[in-house]
């Protein structure tokens, strides 16, 4: 079980610095998946990432308070407004009510997360 969850956190984990920088796709969600995998695959690899300088801080916040600063939720809600505009500009008009309308349920949601 060990090798299955070390695949998993490491495709969770590419996939994670993957949604970092493409629109639409939930970079630190895919981090937390991640996270949740290497704790029961490799303690070591877990602990890196909660110790790393920069995704440390927001995966310990989130861990511990299920909290998100401010300035992540103005950075995803900003993310989720250009994959919006792309939506709009790729999908056809009735079916751009389906993405637009989970960007809006998943912008609600992290809005009312504790800071």
């Amino acid at each position: 079980m060990r090798h299955l969850w070390l695949g998993a956190g490491g495709l969770f984990f590419v996939l994670g610095w993957i949604g970092m920088v493409m629109p639409m796709m939930p970079g630190f969600v895919f981090l937390l998946i991640a996270l949740f995998c290497f704790a029961r695959g490799n303690p070591a690899v877990e602990r890196w990432m909660l110790d790393h300088p920069k995704y440390g801080p927001p995966l310990n916040d989130w861990l511990e308070r299920r909290s998100i600063s401010r300035k992540a939720k103005v950075s995803a809600l900003a993310t989720i407004g250009v994959g919006a505009v792309i939506a709009v500009w790729m999908v056809a008009a009735p079916l751009v009510l389906v993405p637009l309308a989970s960007m809006a349920a998943v912008s609600a949601w992290l809005w009312t997360r504790p800071e």
